[in-house]
């Protein structure tokens, strides 16, 4: 597996490359915002580490820069120790996950193994005429197109992935929040009612179907 790592701390990025190689990962360390860009346009990597503070172009701005060239690459943004705002302007911007500095480095290596998997979720991907096309954060059905929230993309997604089977709340809140999300858990809930909301309208369905005391399932016949 390929990681592209974008870190100017010198200490740091040669630990993170020595350490992930040791894994078993191939990796490419760049030290500005630009590089990063440049390596996550034109390289072909299953993974990028990207810092937040970096000289030339900071890490917001190449997470939405890549995003916007259509790039899916799994993305896992450093930030700061006590980075909330950090945190949500990183899911805003299209980064699938974030660590907050400093990080236990057996952690950074499973949630990036966690993103790996995660690529199950195929960003934009479709079934029975339903596409959802991650990149650009929308739903297409019927020639009608909506667009959705970063969050909204990715619980689509999950659901789409596992089209007509139930997927536990407690799945869906990994998938999309992350596996140490120590939030309110009925967020699932809330964001799925903002999905229903701009689906079902358009669509004239109801698609996403609740399964009392198991989850949710995306039914595409549903009428």
């Amino acid at each position: 597996m390929r990681v592209l790592i974008v870190e100017d701390e010198t200490n740091l990025g040669q630990a993170l490359e020595q350490g992930l190689n040791a894994e078993g990962f191939e990796t490419t360390l760049v030290t500005d915002g630009q590089r990063g860009f440049d390596e996550g346009v034109t390289g072909d990597y299953d993974a990028i580490v990207l810092d937040i503070l970096l000289p030339k172009m900071n890490g917001f701005k190449v997470c939405g820069e890549l995003r916007s060239r259509g790039v899916t690459t799994p993305i896992l943004m450093l930030t700061a120790k006590d980075g909330e705002l950090d945190e949500a302007e990183a899911l805003d911007t299209g980064a699938d996950d974030f660590l907050r500095k400093p990080f236990n480095y057996v952690v950074l290596v499973a949630r990036l193994n966690a993103l790996l998997r995660r690529g199950t979720l195929h960003r934009g991907f479709g079934a029975q005429g339903f596409i959802v096309d991650a990149a650009s954060h929308r739903v297409q059905r019927d020639g009608v197109s909506v667009e959705l929230t970063t969050r909204e993309t990715a619980l689509i997604e999950c659901l789409l992935a596992n089209v007509g089977e139930v997927v536990s709340k407690v799945d869906l809140l990994h998938a999309v929040w992350g596996e140490h999300f120590d939030g309110d858990p009925n967020i699932v809930e809330v964001y799925v009612g903002y999905l229903r909301k701009k689906l079902d309208l358009p669509f004239d369905k109801h698609s996403i179907q609740t399964v009392r005391g198991v989850g949710y399932r995306l039914d595409l016949d549903a009428d």
